[in-house]
């Protein structure tokens, strides 16, 4: 607590403390002079005595209302901050969305230029398969340019002097005909194939280049969303520390109002507790009596074993159902440490007792370390605590104390919708508070009947 909170504590402590033994003097006085008439200077004396008592009456006023006016902007703050996290996580979802998307352009873009690479690297070997064939082609126009040079510059004397005839030689000169149209056409056919094979490759390799620059531009615009994404989230977590800062200060400047004003409540019993529960949190009465004769019989059991007793019949299931369950034994001796620093804080035995592990069964692990009528973990207690502080005035809630456990429980259950008591919420309440669904889970189910018991039948069992 810092000095500023302090000093304020201690005028408002002040401010009680003399009105009331002012007044207690200026009676014993009076009552010594029984009904003599004052004297001048006695007057004197009972008049300042009374601009006194007047004079820290206002003080302790001015006090309390700068104390709360306090309170009242640390609250803004905190619903400020709120508001602030709660648009800095929506947009860290539309970043999120937008990373989604881009990651999704990105994945079909590298699909695409995957695609175009294969044809490539077909139309690639179509070109080798087409430069084989047109190396063919070549040889065969070689030969009929060989044919033609021969027919061309063979002598028509020789060729009419030869075995053959007239007419042979007239259709030797179709036949050059049809070599030099051959020859044409495969030039032709040789061009046009090459122009084809070059024109899809060009195509082909744009494409490719083209989706590059788009795969290129899109990681670029991921990084850029990542980054974002990583700001965002930076932001979030420091709102939440200033969000916890606040709090704690609240927490804070409630507990020292409290205390000045008489306000920090310890219950008789445990009806006692409920009451002044229900009347902070406004859960029924019949709810929290059920849930704590639940959890701890109304604080009548809230344990009987240490945490080595937990420890060794926990990490003995645990280690026979296997390598799976290595989580519950990292968060057993994480919860076993933050209990250490709860009985430390409170002057407690570190042989302060906790409930108990049951023994393994086909039904599967479990874990004792339950703390006081709530039955609270020490993790889900520490979870609590500032709110416990805020309502029960006790600047370090104790779970073993009857006004803190039961209003821990009180705040775990409104938070689950503890606020009627019909059947159908009770069920939505247990399913919510405990993790499980009657209708799905037999545990859950025999939970919700025996709470639905005790909530029906909370004025005739409350007093017994």
């Amino acid at each position: 607590m810092n000095k500023k909170i302090s000093k304020l504590a201690f005028i408002l402590v002040w401010a009680f403390v003399a009105p009331a033994f002012i007044a207690g003097q200026v009676s014993s006085w009076s009552l010594s002079v029984g009904a003599k008439t004052l004297t001048p200077d006695q007057q004197v004396a009972a008049d300042k005595a009374a601009a006194d008592a007047a004079a820290k009456q206002a003080e302790i006023d001015a006090a309390k209302q700068d104390t709360i006016k306090n309170m009242s902007d640390l609250q803004k703050k905190i619903d400020k901050a709120n508001k602030a996290k709660a648009d800095l996580q929506k947009s860290l979802g539309q970043i999120q969305q937008s990373v989604g998307v881009v990651q999704k352009k990105i994945t079909t873009t590298k699909s695409v230029i995957t695609e175009t690479a294969t044809n490539i690297s077909r139309k690639e070997e179509e070109i080798k398969n087409l430069n084989d064939h047109i190396a063919l082609q070549q040889e065969m126009l070689k030969n009929f340019i060989q044919q033609t040079y021969y027919i061309q510059n063979k002598p028509i004397l020789s060729m009419l002097l030869s075995d053959g005839n007239f007419s042979e030689l007239m259709s030797g000169d179709e036949h050059f005909g049809t070599l030099d149209e051959k020859i044409v056409g495969l030039i032709d056919d040789i061009n046009s194939k090459k122009t084809q094979v070059d024109q899809d490759k060009a195509q082909l390799a744009e494409a490719k280049h083209k989706n590059e620059q788009v795969l290129n531009a899109t990681v670029v615009q991921q990084k850029g969303l990542i980054a974002d994404q990583v700001n965002v989230q930076g932001d979030i977590a420091e709102k939440e520390a200033t969000i916890a800062e606040l709090k704690q200060k609240l927490t804070e400047l409630q507990n020292d109002l409290n205390t000045v004003t008489g306000e920090s409540y310890n219950a008789k019993d445990i009806k006692d507790a409920i009451e002044y529960a229900n009347k902070k949190t406004g859960v029924p009465n019949g709810i929290l009596f059920a849930f704590l004769t639940q959890e701890s019989g109304r604080g009548k059991n809230v344990g009987q074993c240490t945490y080595k007793d937990v420890e060794k019949v926990s990490v003995a299931g645990y280690k026979k159902y296997g390598k799976k369950y290595q989580v519950s034994i990292v968060t057993l001796y994480k919860r076993w440490d933050l209990f250490k620093k709860i009985v430390q804080d409170l002057n407690y035995s570190e042989s302060k007792k906790v409930s108990c592990t049951i023994p393994f069964s086909k039904a599967g692990p479990n874990q004792g370390g339950a703390m006081g009528a709530a039955q609270f973990m020490s993790d889900t207690w520490n979870s609590y605590k500032s709110q416990v502080a805020a309502n029960t005035g006790h600047s370090n809630p104790d779970p073993w104390n009857l006004t803190d456990g039961a209003m821990a429980l009180a705040i775990k259950v409104k938070n689950a919708g503890g606020t009627s008591t019909n059947s159908s919420s009770i069920k939505k309440m247990v399913t919510k508070y405990y993790g499980a669904s009657p209708d799905n889970d037999a545990t859950a189910k025999n939970y919700y009947n025996n709470i639905l018991y005790f909530v029906k039948n909370y004025d005739k069992l409350i007093s017994n």
